[in-house]
């Protein structure tokens, strides 16, 4: 059992696979840092001042006026936080639209190498066909086997 899990721990997949979980933790503070510094303050300023993150409605409970949703959630009251969901739908967005730009941009260079390839090959001179190879071995031999 042992022996398994050292073979599958040395898996390319597994390292892979780790890489792509750290890149993916950095790249989601990156995304937290664009949408609460840059966008939310955008669009704070687009709706007079609003911040979604704080918006919610109490269900049940009580909460005092004006309170953030921190301290509505730490009242115990049932609270129904739209503007955490609207704000988490738009981190998601705004990942999903970078990974798109990412996939889209390694496809496109992947099919610029392809083109390249494909002219390079159509450009390389090719040699002589195994026929025509085998035409001059037999015509060599000929005029060495004739007398002079």
């Amino acid at each position: 059992m042992i022996q398994e899990f050292k073979t599958f721990i040395a898996r390319g997949n597994v390292i892979d696979l780790a890489v792509g979980i750290i890149i993916g933790a950095a790249f989601t503070g990156i995304v937290n840092s664009l949408v609460v510094d840059l966008i939310n303050p955008i669009l704070g300023l687009m709706t007079g001042g609003i911040d979604f993150t704080d918006k919610y409605f109490v269900l049940s409970g009580s909460v005092p006026d004006n309170a953030s949703l921190g301290a509505a959630r730490d009242s115990g009251a049932a609270i129904f936080a739209y503007g955490s969901f609207l704000m988490a739908l738009l981190n998601f967005l705004i990942v999903a639209w970078a990974v798109f730009l990412l996939v889209k941009g390694v496809n496109r260079l992947q099919s610029l190498a392809v083109r390249e390839k494909k002219a390079e090959e159509a450009v390389a001179p090719t040699g002589p066909s195994q026929e025509e190879l085998l035409a001059q071995i037999r015509d060599l031999l000929a005029d060495r086997a004739s007398p002079v």
